[in-house]
């Protein structure tokens, strides 16, 4: 099936080009400035640089492109855009589920810096702790901010800590909100998948499932005469999805496990205003909000299984639902206008993002039949306030162009906090041979609170300027300094040459870091850990409590990395193309260790018997922390092609093909000190390191062909994924599986009517493609059939209908 579907992808986007070309017998036609040569503001402080002139590669993402195509989702969309974005769909992963990370060229989620209009957002409260990935980060959670309120994206490729701070190792994506005065728009949006499974275990047939509602708009206002308020809300409405197989172990065999997307209901609304002060200065600023409830499933509990299930109350087994309700906030409030011939910014910004989890139809099997069956088990809390002000101008020094000057200052305060759970949620009951504490999830204790903070502060030179008429350069150096673990000191270097109007080589060399977040510094949770099916009782703790220090842990360091970018750019006529190597070293990075297993009737001297005597003065048996000394290196290509034809007769066509080719490579990992363990052990071990090399696809491409013709419209995407492993827990290898390598093509037909009403019907995933399935010695239940490694995930065709309208 797999092969087909590529090569109807790759006939259907020749076909595309190949009509354009044929088309180009009119004369030249050249693109419209709007839509080749958009000025972006994104890694760069000077003013007027098209995509194409800057010194380090920038996508510029619309949010037409985003919204031409079934899923609603923000950062799912931008997947399918940015080849070196990548967004898989895990299932079973707690609140992973419901706020899943995005990975930029491979990179961790908390490594690429998101900005809102230029301006630093705030991360997520939730720490990914399960075997997704991006185990052991804590991101921005992009599908917080709904992609109607947005003008549109600015992605930039290349480290740029020295000019935004902490996080920019991976790059740097600036979300822009729609500023409007006039006009608005409405969508209503509805589909869901319409797709056939085949299981290893007897599971056949059609499935419809996921059905979604997505309505979304935005409407500008006037703010006095000369100022502007952009008004945008969306309301998403999402069912879950299923792909778990038939459960042989149950009479009769039945589906017993939800394996797929969580049940997610999301409520958005965003405002963005300015307002000139005079001739001069300007004020602006924005608020947004959402709240999302989301249900994900746990894993199955059997009718047998004597230490999880009481069959009083649950005769058939059961399937514990987390429930993760998030509230995201975020305002900003600024001033810019001009000081002493500088240009001046003077803004603060403040996000708080709260989560709260509760377990529904689960138990605490310690109460046995008393036990009630839902739960409220605690929450997260995360929030930021940044002050910035920054000062820019160009300056005559005599050479091809003015020498642009910028500095700055920015001052950022933080806070996390974890709260308890109700006491049935973590307690210990009556019965004390059984497991305790809700299953699914269980609830924070109080010895898990925390409430910290910290500050910090950074200052930056940011210089740049046209050499001579071909030769482009810039240098940017930042110093920040941290309340908790010090200082970091990061600079820049880029530059550009233009050989021709056609054709430029453009190459950086910089240095960056990442703070390690509050949350992997203070993150402490007790449970159940499954350990190769095995269930243990368990902590995450911080790297410098108590039982942290007993193992060995430190106090967590930053993360420091060197970024080498060289590219080519070359334009002509209607056709572009950019070519952009890179290297990424990364030292220091922060990761979630092994577990530390301990096991009082191990034999003396053993590593299980010296942990189990470690750990038995805190009451635990299990224990794992953050540490640092992960290095890496990753090398990898990005190309970008355009054409854009413009024939009086066939209509519009613009032809894209992007990929992204990334090699991710471990190079040194952390060991136990014999002064802890008699025997050295590896505290990041073999899948922690395949899921770090290979949990991502090392090569992706995608061809896109847009075409438009008075009313009619339509866009053809093929997205070809390299394979992804899912690796095992056994040393050998035989517990891995791979994705495969698969084609997805997305189609969209569109039709506007008078009035401005478009009505639009598409597919994503038109031909059903779903990754290779687990083997069923590796899924010897059939609850989860597919890796959640998979890049495009594991539901198959979406079909949906769109209707909007704008004014």
């Amino acid at each position: 099936m797999q092969y087909r579907t590529i090569l109807l992808a790759a006939a259907s986007a020749t076909s595309l080009m190949s009509t354009g070309a044929l088309a180009q017998t009119a004369p030249n036609a050249a693109p419209s400035a709007a839509e080749v040569q958009e000025i972006v503001v994104t890694g760069t402080r000077t003013t007027g640089r098209s995509r194409l002139d800057t010194l380090a590669p920038v996508d510029v993402v619309t949010s037409q492109s985003l919204q031409q195509r079934g899923v609603t989702e923000l950062a799912a969309a931008l997947s399918t855009t940015v080849p070196s974005i990548s967004f898989p769909r895990p299932s079973n992963t707690d609140g992973t589920d419901a706020v899943r990370p995005a990975t930029l060229r491979g990179q961790g989620p908390d490594q690429t810096l998101v900005l809102v209009n230029g301006t630093r957002r705030h991360v997520s409260a939730l720490l990914n702790t399960n075997g997704s990935v991006g185990r052991g980060s804590a991101a921005v959670d992009l599908n917080a901010i709904p992609s109607t309120a947005l003008e549109r994206i600015e992605v930039l490729r290349d480290g740029a800590a020295a000019q935004y701070g902490s996080d920019a190792i991976a790059g740097v994506v600036n979300l822009r909100l729609r500023e409007a005065a006039t006009g608005g728009g409405l969508s209503l949006t509805y589909g869901q998948y319409e797709t056939e499974f085949d299981g290893y275990y007897g599971r056949s047939g059609n499935i419809s499932d996921g059905a979604t509602t997505t309505v979304s708009g935005w409407q500008g206002l006037p703010l006095g005469a000369d100022g502007f308020l952009t008004l945008s809300a969306e309301y998403r409405d999402r069912e879950n999805t299923n792909r778990s197989d038939i459960d042989r172990r149950v009479t009769p065999n039945r589906i017993t496990s939800r394996f797929g997307d969580a049940d997610v209901e999301d409520v958005s609304f965003y405002a963005n205003a300015g307002k000139p002060l005079g001739d001069v200065w300007e004020a602006y600023g924005w608020f947004g909000v959402q709240e999302r409830d989301a249900s994900s499933a746990a894993t199955y509990r059997t009718p047998t299984d004597a230490s999880q299930n009481v069959p009083a109350v649950y005769p058939n087994g059961y399937l514990p639902k987390l429930a993760t309700d998030t509230s995201d906030l975020s305002a900003a409030l600024g001033v810019r206008g001009e000081i002493a011939g500088f240009n001046a910014d003077f803004n603060v910004a403040y996000g708080k993002n709260d989560i709260n989890f509760g377990v529904r139809d689960t138990i605490n099997p310690s109460y046995g039949a008393a036990s009630q069956t839902s739960f409220e088990a605690g929450g997260l809390e995360y929030s930021q306030t940044v002050f910035s002000a920054d000062f820019s101008r160009g300056v005559d020094v005599g050479l091809a162009g003015p020498l642009n000057v910028a500095f700055g200052l920015q001052a950022r305060t933080e806070t996390f906090e974890i709260n308890q759970g109700e006491p049935t949620s973590y307690n210990r009951g009556p019965i004390t041979t059984v497991s305790f504490g809700s299953r699914g999830f269980t609830g924070f204790t109080p010895n898990n609170e925390v409430d910290v903070d910290r500050d910090a502060v950074g200052v930056y030179v940011d210089l740049e300027g046209q050499l001579t008429d071909k030769f482009s350069a810039s240098a940017a150096v930042r110093y920040e300094d941290y309340s908790d673990f010090g200082s970091n000191t990061s600079g820049k270097v880029s530059a550009r040459y233009d050989f021709t109007p056609a054709f430029a080589l453009r190459g950086a060399v910089s240095s960056g870091f990442r703070a390690p977040s509050l949350q992997q510094q203070y993150y402490t949770a007790t449970s159940i850990l499954y350990i190769n099916g095995v269930p243990f009782e368990t902590g995450t703790y911080p790297s410098v409590s108590p039982i942290g220090t007993a193992l060995g842990g430190q106090a967590l360091d930053p993360e420091t990395s060197r970024n080498y970018a060289l590219g080519l750019v070359y334009r002509r006529g209607a056709f572009e193309l950019t070519v952009d190597a890179y290297r990424i070293e990364v030292e220091d990075r922060i990761v979630l260790s092994e577990t530390f297993q301990g096991s009082a009737t191990a034999a003396p001297g053993t590593n299980a018997r010296v942990i189990a005597d470690l750990l038995a003065p805190f009451g635990a048996t299990a224990a794992r922390f953050f540490i640092n000394g992960v290095d890496t290196e990753t090398t990898g290509v990005d190309v970008v092609a355009r054409y854009r034809i413009v024939d009086p007769q066939a209509g519009t066509f613009d032809l894209t093909a992007a990929g992204n080719i990334n090699e991710f490579e471990v190079t040194k990992t952390p060991t136990s000190s014999t002064s802890i363990l008699p025997t050295p052990t590896a505290l990041f071990g073999r899948q922690a390191v395949l899921r770090f090399e290979e949990g991502a696809p090392k090569q992706k491409l995608t061809l896109q062909g847009d075409w438009n013709r008075e009313a009619w419209g339509a866009t053809l995407r093929s997205t070809f994924y390299g394979s992804a492993l899912s690796p095992g827990t056994l040393a050998n290898g035989s517990a891995d599986s791979e994705t495969g390598v698969r084609g997805v093509v997305d189609l969209e037909a569109r039709r506007t009517f008078p009035m401005g009403v478009t009505v639009a019907l598409g597919a994503d995933n038109l031909f059903d493609v779903y990754p290779r399935q687990i083997p069923p010695n590796l899924n010897t239940t059939g609850a989860a059939p597919f890796s959640s490694f998979s890049p495009f995930g594991f539901n198959g065709r979406f079909l949906y209908g769109r209707v909007s309208v704008r004014w």
